[in-house]
């Protein structure tokens, strides 16, 4: 073990030469290059396997129990409760093999006295000689070798993965060394924002090119304040709404471009919402202290207006099937809906545990209702159990909003802060995001990138936030906007497009600082 360990490669001399050229052969056999794992070994003097698993095999290919027996037990470095495991294993196929050949005897001596012994619980014991009467049951001819070798291939397979290193190699364990560097490099990289495997022949760090930086089109059509924005699942749309009274319907041109698809008027009140359904063929819109109205993308028109001028909606989602919705409303007495496309109430949670809901959402996997009530409190609850959680925040929360991957969510404060919860309830504390100014106005923020990895928000200082959600100071401050942005939206399938809404009456288009020579900031 000395000549083993006294060779190290690397500038810091970290690496045991002995162990990297094991990993490396490890890997040549796992990726079918056998011949060249062989030849590797013979150059080297290096074996992949240890001399003791060597051994071992020898003893479990020929059948010699005792003395596989004898090896574990003598192997100082095991766990009690890995030993125990590992002989478990061997008595089992030993018993297997005794009782298929017809020497019951020796079968029922070793489960009555060797298998108790090692403690490994009275169900695997159980199971065990269950197996045995089953084999017993089962036609008994001549003994197979063939299907005797394949168990004991098996059995060597399991020990391989269970006895700890330098006895055996992790699998895959050069893959996992190079997976975990590459991802540590992603991790400190607070600009990725690729989807795909990043290359391993230099060290990984993404430039701010990579995300939204730069105005590369305004669109002006709303003619008051826009209050919110929201892409499609799809990424070909964009859906506007603003104090004007109206929605917009944008198209996103392959080049991307947008252009003006559909004008939604139909509501007396500004419209303060808007939400995409999951197959993207239809949108809902709330007005702001009205009714919720449902259109067809396509054409632009109104198929279903939804409960009457005395409901106040505050808020709307779908679930994934784009059949089923649900919208909060301001009135305690109204509490949150569930309705299909047809107006048809499916459910409804009412009364005094549910007051004035500001704010709602369903995860994209459907399990779970997040809701927004008594402006303080987060209500999350499983729609199939009913089971719920309630998280309690110490100020005024104004927004809600969901990762695609149903893990996480984000909620704006008016104390200039956003919290970012899981679904699960593994934190006990939110992780905090801060440098935007809000204290008045409601304020909406997204997730968004490649894998949700950056977090945006708008401001009353007129300007648009990104952070690395590993990071909580701002890595970007986009300016532009004259007036408060209420609203941002990041492009699910255009990782480097972002869209913001203000009070200045105009949406703004952000793509990265590449994009920008080839897409020149255009009017609608």
């Amino acid at each position: 073990m000395s000549m083993e360990g006294s060779c190290r490669l690397g500038s810091k001399g970290q690496i045991k030469k002995h162990e990297f050229v094991r990993v490396i052969i490890q890997c040549l056999y796992s990726i079918g290059c056998g011949k060249s794992a062989s030849c590797l070994e013979l150059e080297s003097g290096i074996a992949c396997q240890s001399d003791y698993f060597r051994t071992l095999e020898s003893k479990i290919l020929s059948g010699n129990w005792n003395g596989c027996i004898d090896m574990l037990n003598g192997i100082k470095e095991l766990t009690e409760e890995t030993r125990a495991t590992a002989l478990f294993l061997v008595l089992k196929q030993s018993l297997l093999e005794y009782s298929k050949c017809g020497d019951d005897k020796l079968a029922l001596e070793i489960l009555r006295k060797e298998v108790p012994s090692l403690q490994v619980g009275r169900d695997k014991i159980h199971s065990l000689a269950h197996s045995i009467l089953f084999s017993k049951d089962m036609e008994q001819s001549k003994t197979d070798n063939n299907e005797v070798c394949e168990l004991r291939r098996k059995l060597l397979q399991e020990l391989e993965n269970l006895l700890p290193p330098p006895i055996t190699i992790p699998g895959r364990r050069l893959e996992h060394l190079v997976e975990t560097a590459v991802l540590t490099q992603i991790d400190s990289c607070m600009y990725h924002n690729l989807s795909g495997a990043v290359s391993l022949y230099e060290d990984h760090l993404c430039s701010r090119d990579q995300i939204p930086t730069e105005t590369v089109q305004i669109l002006t059509e709303h003619k008051n304040e826009v209050w919110f924005v929201q892409f499609s699942h799809n990424g070909e749309y964009l859906a506007s709404s603003s104090s004007d009274c109206t929605a917009i319907i944008w198209k996103v041109l392959e080049d991307g471009c947008l252009i003006f698809r559909h004008t939604l008027r139909s509501h007396l009140n500004p419209v303060s919402f808007v939400a995409w359904s999951p197959d993207d063929s239809k949108l809902l819109t709330c007005g702001n202290g009205e009714v919720l109205k449902l259109w067809d993308v396509e054409t632009g028109t109104c198929k279903h207006t939804f409960g009457d001028h005395g409901f106040i909606v505050s808020s709307c989602a779908w679930f994934p099937d784009s059949e089923r919705l649900v919208c909060g409303s301001v009135d305690p007495e109204k509490g949150i809906y569930m309705w299909d496309c047809d107006g048809n109430e499916l459910k409804a949670w009412r009364g005094m545990r549910m007051p004035k809901i500001v704010d709602l959402a369903v995860t994209p996997d459907g399990e779970n209702l997040i809701s927004i009530f008594s402006e303080k409190e987060i209500r999350i609850l499983n729609v199939g159990t009913n089971a719920e959680r309630v998280i309690s925040e110490d100020h005024a929360i104004t927004s809600l909003s969901i990762s695609r991957d149903s893990e996480f969510f984000i909620v704006n404060l008016n104390s200039q802060e956003i919290h970012m919860w899981d679904i699960a309830g593994k934190m006990e504390k939110p992780l905090k995001y801060m440098g935007h100014m809000q204290s008045k106005y409601v304020i909406r923020s997204c997730f968004g990138g490649a894998n949700s990895t950056f977090i945006a928000s708008g401001s009353e200082n007129t300007q648009v936030y990104i952070w690395n959600r590993r990071n909580s100071r701002p890595i970007e401050v986009l300016c532009g906007h004259t007036m408060t942005v209420n609203s941002v939206s990041w492009n699910l399938q255009r990782p480097q497009m972002l869209a913001s809404a203000s009070d200045d009456q105009t949406i703004r288009i952000w793509g990265s600082s590449l994009s920008k020579k080839t897409q020149p900031k255009k009017l609608s």
